[in-house]
């Protein structure tokens, strides 16, 4: 096992934590997770994308940028208490996982 499975709630977090900081967009969040070690594809990334929109915890509107338009995503109110509630909950488990014996 790869622990992929893992990695995926870890990334929609990194996701939600830097949505809140400021708009996303795909190519953007792709190299800022490679940054951390997670290597994801377009084809992996913007179904992730648009599921949390969908869920609501992203918002997207589209900008002009050159002569593409580019979708930027936000988190929204639910995206943000989410992502608060969630924190608390990686904090106790951090504490756990490195917890000196």
């Amino acid at each position: 096992m790869d622990g992929r499975e893992f990695y995926s709630s870890l990334i929609r977090l990194h996701i939600l934590h830097h949505a809140v900081k400021e708009p996303i967009f795909g190519l953007g969040i792709i190299e800022e997770l490679a940054r951390h070690g997670y290597k994801l594809s377009a084809g992996t990334l913007y179904p992730m994308l648009h599921d949390m929109e969908r869920k609501g915890y992203l918002s997207s509107v589209e900008e002009r940028v050159g002569r593409q338009n580019r979708k930027l995503y936000r988190a929204t109110d639910l995206g943000k208490v989410t992502l608060e509630n969630a924190k608390e909950k990686v904090r106790k488990l951090f504490g756990e996982l490195f917890e000196e014996s």
